[in-house]
């Protein structure tokens, strides 16, 4: 009974000794691009048929539905399951397998500062951590091991985002600006974007990796061209 039931309670993961603040899943990238590839196309449809162009057409729902879930399998296809993890005020990160089991994997320790936000790279190679303590970390994304930290934020960092090929993170911060990081091998800022005049809260990478967005306490926001 219940079986298939939109918000039924399936699992309780406890292990944090503070305020969860951010959840991340290793298929987010591929759960918000859907059926899409980063030219905004579908693969199956590339005949471009008058048929497959029109995107209110029964055949365009088919194969944008086809398209996704070969896009989620292929991902999948490695036969690892899929990953969550969880940022917290306890300074800490914890690794789940939630579909396996409600205890964590591992335990994060780094930062020595609450964690704000987590985000994994489109392919779930590596996920980055962003921190009051000033600094991004970078993490294995498959086993959770360190991989390195970034540091040149003078304020509290808000928000990370990838690019749609993983080869670069950018960071919003509490000092005004943005950075754009290159992965993993980049320990220090590639690029600093100004132009805010307050704290940068909220953040953004376009699916395509044309643009990054960025919004400010300065009521602004801003597009910057990759």
């Amino acid at each position: 009974e219940g079986k298939g039931r939109v918000g039924m309670l399936v699992r309780t993961l406890a292990g944090h000794g503070h305020r969860v603040n951010t959840l991340a899943v290793s298929s987010d990238y591929v759960c918000r691009t859907g059926p899409f590839d980063h030219y905004g196309k579908i693969a199956a449809a590339a005949s471009e048929s008058e048929t497959t162009k029109d995107k209110r057409s029964d055949e365009w729902r088919r194969l944008a539905h086809q398209a996704a879930v070969a896009k989620y399998a292929a991902f999948k296809g490695s036969g690892e399951p899929e990953r969550l993890i969880s940022g917290s005020d306890d300074f800490t990160l914890l690794l789940w397998h939630p579909t396996q089991n409600k205890r964590p994997i591992k335990r994060l320790t780094g930062h020595q500062q609450a964690v704000n936000h987590l985000e994994f790279s489109p392919d779930g190679r590596f996920f980055a951590s962003a921190s009051f303590d000033k600094k991004v970390k970078l993490w294995n994304g498959r086993s959770g091991d360190f991989v390195s930290t970034l540091t040149g934020h003078v304020g509290a960092v808000y928000r990370v985002a990838w690019s749609s090929d993983g080869r670069y993170l950018v960071s919003a911060s509490k000092d005004s600006t943005a950075k754009l990081w290159e992965v993993p091998s980049g320990k220090r800022a590639r690029e600093t974007l100004p132009g805010h005049e307050d704290e940068v809260y909220a953040l953004d990478w376009s699916p395509n990796g044309a643009s990054v967005a960025t919004g400010s306490k300065d009521r602004t926001i801003k597009i910057w061209k990759h």
